[in-house]
């Protein structure tokens, strides 16, 4: 390709020469991969927005309480306690997203990004509705400011508006619980100020994102392109357009009824600009991958269209990798993927079996900083502890006892023999450990207790006990 047509590799399409943005007004898409993108974005959708309001044995499906450091991952409580496992769980989906990234591109981007879901599957399609197709939209924002324009305007800001709203709502169930968006908003927002600036704030972030940033996102913001800069290799299924049978021997001709294009060597593309046209951030497939395709598919089924009505094979853009294309080679699993795959599968398995592993009450008794033992008639050593219980379910826990499992000595607690650990609390105190001298093997024996409710044993913990030298 000569030098001058290479211009596209060092700038981005959104922005103009003298800097300023160049708006996109991409092409209402349709086709197969449309239809079926509909119907997973509208499943996520449905997803995004019920997973707060679905409980699973009390616990809110998906929660990320940042605040007060509560998280539910579909329907499992998370502690800081746990905050092992939400590490695990995130680098595990690093490596998912990485694993698709190398053998499938930025699928997940066009896919399943819920910066591209909004976008293009409801922002626009409102914006289709209400403005028109491309050629439409671009008449109107030429126009003057009549009333037929701001008729249009305002009442698509006012939906962009509504919905931002909505989804910051969403967002804030997720954040803080859908219980408790629900009494806000039975309150009403006066009674909560504090939590409806911050929610304003962010319908504005939103409306921001969605009326104007748009694709901006994807090209300037989200870090995910540039990561496929270092993922992708000739291997990867990404969305390609075949330049060997787009051109030919003799390039891309203007299409002519009746003509033999392959007797003149000339290749299947028309030069017809309608991947161009249809593209969301407004790049011209026909020059191989580049950062700003976020492999939505809408080029695929514009050029499949064109195909059609020319009588052309469809697939001149289609999802298929570069050695495909040049070698006719088809998908294999690379060990660059079999490598992610073993990772990728070695976590999962370690998630797994600590969450079977976890406990629902977890017990940390520790002694109290700076005492040290006392010494009690008849040869008996007492130590002071401070306990902290958490109770991760969403039931009270009754009868709460200690018990020593590992030596002979008797526990007494400051306050009461036995309490109640509320659902989702915390639940602290003090007691004291006694045990005779004749019992402990050294000036620091580690002892093993018992959490129970009632006569059922729920948790046991370690901790250490400490006596006199001579008592060894």
């Amino acid at each position: 390709m000569p030098q001058d047509q290479e211009n596209f590799r060092d700038s981005i399409g959104t922005v103009t020469a003298e800097g300023k943005r160049a708006w996109v007004y991409p092409k209402k898409p349709s086709g197969r991969y449309y239809e079926y993108r509909k119907y997973v974005s509208y499943g996520l959708l449905l997803f995004l927005f019920a997973s707060p309001f679905i409980k699973i044995n009390g616990n809110q499906f998906l929660m990320f309480n940042v605040l007060e450091r509560r998280f539910n991952i579909f329907g499992f409580p998370f502690w800081p306690q746990d905050f092992h496992l939400v590490v695990i769980s995130m680098i595990i989906g690093v490596i998912f997203i990485s694993l698709f990234t190398v053998a499938y591109g930025r699928i997940f981007c066009g896919w399943i990004c819920p910066q591209t879901i909004f976008m293009e599957m409801v922002f626009r399609r409102i914006e289709y509705w209400i403005d028109g197709d491309r050629g439409a939209q671009m008449r109107l924002d030429k126009s003057p400011w009549n009333a037929k324009k701001i008729r249009k305007r305002v009442l698509k800001w006012s939906i962009f508006f509504i919905i931002s709203f909505l989804i910051a709502n969403v967002f804030l169930a997720y954040l803080i619980g859908s219980d408790k968006l629900i009494r806000y908003i039975t309150d009403g927002p006066l009674a909560h100020m504090g939590t409806m600036i911050p929610l304003l704030i962010f319908t504005g972030v939103f409306y921001f994102v969605f009326a104007w940033f748009r694709e901006q996102v994807c090209i300037i913001a989200c870090p995910y392109g540039r990561m496929q800069g270092v993922l992708l290799d000739d291997k990867s299924i990404v969305v390609s357009y075949d330049h060997k049978r787009g051109e030919g021997e003799n390039g891309r001709k203007k299409f002519r009824k009746n003509e033999d294009r392959d007797a003149l060597g000339h290749g299947d593309c028309i030069d017809c600009f309608q991947c161009v046209n249809v593209c969301p951030t407004g790049i011209d497939i026909r020059n191989g991958t580049q950062l700003e395709c976020v492999n939505c598919t809408a080029c695929i089924d514009e050029c499949d269209h064109i195909m059609e009505s020319i009588n052309r094979p469809k697939g001149l853009i289609r999802y298929a990798s570069e050695d495909e294309i040049n070698n006719k080679t088809k998908f294999r699993f690379t060990p660059r993927m079999k490598g992610y795959t073993a990772v990728l599968t070695i976590l999962t398995g370690v998630l797994i079996g600590m969450l079977f592993l976890r406990n629902e009450l977890e017990a940390n008794i520790l002694r109290l900083p700076g005492q040290l033992y006392e010494r009690k008639e008849n040869n008996i050593i007492s130590n002071v502890y401070t306990y902290k219980l958490i109770n991760k379910t969403v039931k009270d826990i009754d009868d709460v006892n200690f018990r020593l499992l590992s030596h002979k000595g008797e526990i007494k607690m400051v306050s009461q023999d036995s309490f109640e650990v509320p659902a989702e609390q915390l639940a602290e105190g003090t007691l004291f450990i006694e045990i005779n001298s004749a019992a402990l093997n050294g000036d620091k024996d580690k002892l093993k207790i018992g959490v129970y409710s009632g006569d059922e044993l729920i948790e046991t913990t370690v901790t250490q006990f400490l006596a006199p030298r001579s008592y060894n």
